[in-house]
């Protein structure tokens, strides 16, 4: 059953650092109908269904956390369009769009299910998305998420933006995959009036290979593009870890999300909740708090409130991301897939 629409607290949440935390990134699920190499291993093992949070206990958190605050909510995943009945949790969040307390509803996908329920997602009140985008070449594209098919993604694509969606793109950098796409994948987005955002890979859990092979650092991709491209440092901010440029060639926006070439935790609004209810105050750090148990204990929301409460005061500075080299073993030992890309 819905609660009643969130309204602001006069106390927000602030960490200990000072930081009000206006967004919050919540995973529905940690399935996906890709097996991205950066992300998974192939042959994942998923967490069991009774283990997750039903759609009606994401709601009431997303409401206990907007209510102390939180301005921007994004959707995510595993893939979050591959949760069943997932549209209903989207109509049911637009509600906190239309009373004003949220003021963004977006999510971040691969874009598989996005031709099917684009209409849908702009109905329940999301005007913007971030889409997975690695590589332009169909064949690379299969290699690189094992399952998935770039026909069907751009499709997506088209129909989000007929829809009225905004979208924006983002790639992973790889070491010899698709290191030499970057230019072609910056006038791709940038001719379609899109950012692109491209981010390091992340030292986040066990994905059968050595992650050292892949990691490509973006201040090597960004002197590349300046041999060809004029970058143009701005101001531009989205809520997320992002820096931006302007590209003048393009006349668009291109973003750097380099968490270990150039830490970007000083200015860090953000929490991630997981598909399961444990609340990860930092992307990088194993510290988290279990929302699933006082959520359950009670109809009523003090003991949710008072949870959070106690986990934004154990927020840290910053995370502890490097690219181990000598273990060759991730710095966190959680898939993306379960805290949510």
């Amino acid at each position: 059953m819905l609660g009643e629409p969130a309204h602001r607290t006069e106390q927000p949440l602030i960490d200990p650092f000072g930081r009000a935390i206006e967004y919050l990134r919540v995973s529905v699920t940690d399935r996906c109908d890709f097996r991205c190499v950066y992300c998974m291993t192939e042959h994942m093992t998923f967490l069991p269904k009774r283990d997750l949070l039903t759609l009606e206990e994401l709601d009431r958190l997303c409401a206990a956390f907007i209510r102390q605050g939180v301005k921007k909510l994004r959707i995510t995943g595993g893939e979050p369009l591959v949760r069943r009945n997932i549209l209903w949790l989207f109509r049911a969040l637009g509600r906190h769009l239309e009373t004003g307390a949220l003021e963004e509803l977006t999510l971040t996908t691969n874009a598989s299910q996005l031709e099917k329920y684009a209409s849908e997602l702009y109905s329940a009140g999301v005007r913007r998305i971030n889409v997975s985008l690695d590589t332009l070449d169909p064949v690379k594209f299969k290699s690189v998420t094992r399952w998935g098919d770039l026909a069907n993604v751009l499709r997506g694509v088209d129909a989000a933006e007929a829809a009225g969606i905004r979208v924006k793109f983002n790639a992973v950098a790889l070491k010899g995959i698709n290191e030499d796409e970057i230019e072609d994948l910056i006038r791709f987005a940038h001719g379609r009036g899109a950012d692109l955002t491209l981010i390091e890979t992340m030292p986040l859990g066990d994905i059968g290979e050595d992650r050292t092979d892949q990691y490509l650092p973006l201040s090597i991709v960004r002197a590349r593009l300046l041999d060809r491209l004029s970058l143009e440092d701005i101001p531009y901010r989205t809520g997320g870890p992002a820096r931006y440029v302007t590209v003048k060639e393009t006349g668009g926006r291109l973003g750097f999300i380099t968490p270990l070439t150039h830490n970007f935790c000083e200015s860090c609004n953000r929490v991630r909740v997981t598909c399961t209810g444990q609340l990860y105050m930092c992307l990088g750090q194993e510290d988290d708090a279990d929302l699933r148990a006082p959520l359950r204990a009670s109809p009523e929301d003090t003991l949710l409130d008072a949870a959070i409460v106690e986990a934004i005061s154990r927020k840290p500075k910053g995370h502890d991301f490097v690219i181990d080299r000598r273990t060759k073993k991730p710095s966190v030992a959680r898939h993306m897939s379960v805290t949510g890309g």
